[in-house]
């Protein structure tokens, strides 16, 4: 079967290079007027769009997202703010939907592929005008609730959403960002970059803005939206493989159950298993991770519970603490201080 094209016709990106400068332009144009603050990147300065923080690149896309996108009733989407378990879910639910195009475990491109080439990013897709495989109906996003292209919300597609100890997310992004950036992560105090975080300005936050949206929208639509946190998904793996795939609709079969097709799911999707492949040891740059084209590396760093105590201290985990609290009152939501997993 041919690609399909993701946009509304003639309303694609690439459909002519006139109208996709002029677009480009646009985008540009309205972000120049946006709000700016210094980001942990020194070249990029986040601007606020429609309630959070972005990067210039990013927004170009998720504008362009946002007027051209058009989903179908049966998409399924991963969504996270970044360094909540973006790759983790994405491997997962590839594995789960496809599981019987790939009977020979050896085949399964997740063995020799990026998860992020194999599950596209909606706003990269867009900003690129690339197309996208009819017969997998898995895409991604980061982009906040509230935000998402219309059509995504009026067809009834499915969302699945993982979220993670705001504590956790704010070492993993500071990390990343060093990353990024090509330099240590030292180079952006972390003092700076935690009073950053806590007033909600980094990519895609605030942070609590995002959850919630998700969370709300979960509550409201729990046959649309499944809402997952990080923790409980790496402590009981088994059992939400199981049920995003009822969620998904492609529930395992007693056969499946008693073949150990769910437990092999989890084993070939574990940190452990992705972070060995050479593929994603490699030094190789994707261009399905958008503008800054980074090494396949960059997304396995240790995939644990608790690093955090690490590296703050206990007045700034006691602080960060008590912002969640605050911003999540009231909501049904909660983060404990620490989960019955091991840190480790």
């Amino acid at each position: 079967m041919e690609p399909t094209s993701i946009f509304k016709k003639g309303d694609a990106p690439d459909s002519g290079t006139d109208k996709s400068l002029r677009n480009l332009t646009k985008y540009k144009e309205i972000i120049s007027t946006l709000t700016q603050k210094r980001s942990w990147l020194p070249s990029q300065p986040l601007h606020e769009y429609q309630g959070f923080w972005c990067y210039p690149t990013f927004l170009e896309g998720i504008m362009s997202a946002q007027e051209h996108f058009i989903a179908q009733p049966t998409d399924i989407f991963t969504c996270t703010h970044p360094k909540c378990g973006t790759t983790w879910l994405k491997s997962l639910c590839f594995a789960v939907l496809t599981r019987r195009n790939f009977s020979d475990s050896s085949s399964n491109p997740l063995l020799t592929e990026s998860p992020h080439e194999i599950v596209p990013w909606i706003d990269f897709l867009a900003s690129s005008g690339q197309t996208r495989d009819p017969e997998l109906p898995l895409l991604a996003t980061h982009i906040p609730y509230t935000s998402l292209p219309e059509s995504i919300v009026e067809s009834n597609c499915k969302i699945i959403y993982t979220c993670r100890d705001p504590k956790d997310v704010f070492i993993s992004l500071w990390q990343f960002a060093g990353i990024v950036s090509g330099s240590r992560a030292e180079d952006f105090p972390l003092e700076e970059a935690y009073q950053q975080f806590c007033e909600g300005v980094h990519p895609y936050g605030p942070y609590w803005d995002h959850i919630l949206g998700y969370w709300k929208a979960h509550l409201q639509f729990p046959d649309g939206v499944l809402f997952i946190k990080y923790e409980d998904l790496k402590n009981d793996t088994f059992s939400y493989v199981k049920r995003m795939a009822e969620f998904m609709g492609c529930p395992f079969s007693m056969e499946e159950e008693s073949q150990g097709l769910v437990q092999k799911i989890v084993d070939l999707c574990s940190f452990e298993s992705l972070s060995n492949l050479e593929v994603n040891k490699s030094k190789k740059r994707s261009s399905a991770t958008g503008p800054f084209k980074l090494q396949y590396d960059a997304f396995f760093r240790k995939g644990k519970i608790g690093d955090w105590e690490n590296y703050l201290t206990v007045d700034m985990a006691a602080q960060l603490d008590q912002i969640t609290e605050q911003k999540l009152s009231g909501t049904g939501l909660s983060f404990p201080t620490s989960y019955n997993s091991p840190v480790s």
